[in-house]
């Protein structure tokens, strides 16, 4: 159904793709693999005729086409689901999915009977009962939204259907239901093309897997006959796992939380100690996030308190907490910590720019920005980038620098390597223990499991805003993180 013959394409400085070929079958869930920065997303972009390759060939069902624009690629039935949802949140469900498209009355108006009945047919067929036409996008959670997205696109009824992290904001019970979605997809003839991070899921659900390295292509296999470990070779070049290391936590107390009460949480007690990594598990909507919002004065709270130290904090707000020696990486980085049109150097130190005695220095900010690139090895051509044109494990580690800059006493991340590839990973993990060596106090919030056993020195878990289990090191498995979580 589609070929790619040799497709390369070049930035200035970047060699995004060398000669990549492979083919897409009909009735196929092909899986594309790699590391952010490995050309995944340009090769997205020349499918849906926002970049033109600098050399070789595309054919769909035999002919040899060139995509002049997404609208074009419309025609020739190819439709996305990016990662970066691309709704209206001020419009209803059913004005989203058939945007540019709405049926008409005989003056030209938007027929809205029709419209909401035409959207309600398509999400039956799609069995996605969780959502109603009238509904407005900004009151659905972000899983809902990732479904919308999705219903979007399939009302196009495309041939060929690219994924791109789909999964990265649904709950279990939305990913089963996407699954079976994309498996009645397959059983139709469509082909699909499946991006995601989440080798487990790949392994589980995909046909062929094909796997980029430094824009080189490497193989397509079949996913019976290839191991994770085998995919992980091959798109990092090593082995990696995530090894219990020694604790540095030690007996002093950084952060105390004292009966913390908000709107979707009640009664939060716990200490966190100089050194340590303590765990936050949960699930989706258990209410972890609300905790270290409050913690960090972005919500408030009704009752409870938060202590530094041993002294009651008043953090009534972000720049509070900041004052008081805390960092908070957010769940979401793309809309809650980066400014994407900046600059790398304008997002490092947004929160201590840095001065020339009463003003702000434009040749320190590039200065310490380089320092921190350099550090944590920022991968982009300058700190004078753009911070949306950077991979998602870069933008992570620029936010990180953000916070390491203020040199905080306690950090809290939500979600550290979420969207971010194995190798990226690995890298922030290594940052984060380092860190808690240095005797930084770390709160981790995070929903991979192997990623909170192998990384805490304890796991609180949170089940409908309660604190309903403490686990030592020793003590924690998936199957008592789960059970505390779900019973």
């Amino acid at each position: 159904m589609l070929e790619l013959r040799r497709i390369s394409k070049s930035f200035p400085g970047v060699l995004a793709l060398n000669q990549v070929s492979f083919t897409i079958l009909p009735g196929e869930i092909h899986a594309l693999c790699g590391e952010n920065g490995a050309g995944k997303s340009t090769l997205l972009n020349i499918l849906t005729g926002n970049f033109q390759p600098t050399a070789g060939t595309l054919l769909i069902c035999g002919q040899e086409v060139r995509i002049d624009g997404p609208a074009h690629a419309t025609s020739l039935g190819i439709a996305i689901v990016y990662q970066q949802l691309s709704l209206s949140e001020n419009l209803t469900v059913a004005e989203n999915i058939l945007a540019n498209r709405q049926p008409r009355n005989r003056l030209g108006l938007i027929d809205y009977g029709a419209l909401f009945a035409q959207a309600q047919t398509l999400l039956d067929q799609l069995k996605l009962t969780d959502l109603r036409p009238n509904s407005r996008v900004t009151d659905l959670s972000p899983g809902q939204k990732q479904m919308v997205e999705i219903a979007k696109a399939l009302s196009q009824n495309p041939m060929i259907l690219l994924l791109d992290e789909p999964t990265a904001s649904l709950t279990e019970r939305e990913t089963q239901t996407l699954f079976a979605l994309i498996k009645q997809l397959r059983s139709a003839g469509k082909a699909i093309v499946y991006i995601s991070h989440r080798l487990t899921e790949i392994t589980a659900l995909a046909d062929r897997i094909s796997v980029l390295k430094d824009g080189q292509y490497q193989g397509t296999f079949s996913a019976t006959d290839v191991t994770i470990d085998r995919l992980v070779r091959l798109m990092v070049g090593r082995e990696l796992s995530i090894d219990p290391t020694d604790s540095a936590a030690t007996d002093e107390v950084l952060l105390t939380v004292h009966e913390l009460t908000g709107d979707q949480f009640r009664n939060i007690s716990f200490n966190l100690h100089r050194g340590e990594i303590l765990g936050l598990a949960g699930l989706v909507g258990a209410g972890r996030t609300e905790i270290a919002r409050a913690i960090f004065g972005i919500d408030s709270h009704t009752a409870g308190y938060v202590a530094l130290n041993g002294l009651a904090a008043d953090i009534r707000h972000p720049a509070d907490a900041v004052k008081l020696g805390i960092g908070y990486l957010p769940e979401e980085r793309k809309t809650l910590g980066l400014f994407a049109e900046q600059s790398v150097a304008t997002n490092i130190v947004a929160v201590k720019p840095p001065t020339n005695g009463l003003w702000f220095s434009a040749r320190r900010m590039v200065k310490v920005a380089e320092q921190y690139r350099q550090t944590l090895d920022i991968r982009t051509p300058s700190v004078q980038e753009r911070a949306d044109r950077l991979s998602g494990g870069n933008q992570q580690k620029t936010l990180l620098a953000r916070w390491l800059l203020t040199n905080p006493d306690v950090l809290i991340v939500d979600e550290p390597t979420h969207g971010i590839d194995i190798g990226a990973k690995a890298e922030i993990y290594a940052l984060l223990r380092q860190l808690a060596e240095q005797g930084k106090a770390i709160l981790l919030i995070s929903s991979d499991l192997p990623e909170l056993l192998g990384l805490s020195d304890r796991i609180l878990v949170v089940r409908e805003g309660e604190l309903l289990a403490e686990l030592t090191r020793a003590e924690a498995t998936e199957e008592r993180i789960l059970n505390a979580a779900t019973t």
